[in-house]
């Protein structure tokens, strides 16, 4: 929301009002004096009328997570016990997942309270390089780095997939790197070559890595890590 509004938005305070508080210096976002109506503020942001805080800054949380097999990426199920039980209760109301794993996938996975940051991760427009180890249950044949590389047509989607790259470990088993983030892209891209993923484990989203940390267990990211996303 820009400043302008946030600060006209009090009682009692018109736009008019606000354009001189504005002038006058006598606005901060965070620890920082703004005259500027026209800058976008997030709801993590402080905002001050002189030592009158107008708006309390939320809490942003950005968290990594290392899911182990059998967790759903959701925050309740009557069946399976999901990701969110590996956090701490105090944080559970606060996150939400970005970049969801099925159940039977592993690896890196994103929880945050900032819906407009985790969402940079899967927006396929963003192209943020998402890496995964992958196994499959046939050999890989020579002509699925072609297809992969050309993209992969969507039938539901009417789309096709942006180029993603196969690093060879084994003869079923790649490093694959896609771009996207869309519904079990990564199956459906074997499924489309007749082949059918066995095991898929998320190791990067951009410069994020899951290295390191044991499966179960989540971390607060560094202010660097959270800036590297944008």
């Amino acid at each position: 929301m820009k400043l302008s509004r946030i600060v006209s938005n009090q009682n009692g305070v018109s736009r008019r009002q606000a354009n001189q508080l504005l002038a006058a210096g006598r606005i901060r976002v965070d620890d920082s004096v703004c005259l500027d109506g026209q800058q976008e503020v997030t709801r993590f942001q402080q905002v001050c009328i002189d030592d009158t805080v107008i708006q309390q800054a939320a809490p942003a949380y950005y968290l990594m997570l290392n899911k182990p097999h059998g967790y759903l990426s959701a925050t309740v199920d009557d069946q399976h016990p999901t990701v969110m039980e590996l956090i701490e209760p105090e944080l559970r109301p606060h996150l939400h997942i970005g970049g969801r794993l099925d159940r039977a996938s592993t690896g890196l996975l994103i929880l945050s309270s900032d819906g407009v940051w985790s969402r940079r991760l899967t927006e396929p427009a963003v192209k943020i390089p998402k890496v995964y180890r992958v196994t499959t249950a046939y050999a890989i044949s020579p002509e699925t780095e072609d297809r992969f590389r050309e993209g992969i047509w969507f039938e539901y989607e009417q789309l096709r997939t942006s180029p993603a790259s196969l690093e060879p470990l084994g003869e079923r088993e790649v490093r694959l790197t896609i771009y996207e983030g869309r519904y079990h892209q990564v199956k459906r891209m074997f499924h489309a070559v007749g082949n059918r993923v066995t095991s898929l484990h998320r190791e990067s989203m951009g410069g994020l890595t899951v290295d390191g940390l044991e499966p179960g267990s989540y971390r607060h990211l560094s202010a660097q890590e959270v800036s590297s996303i944008g």
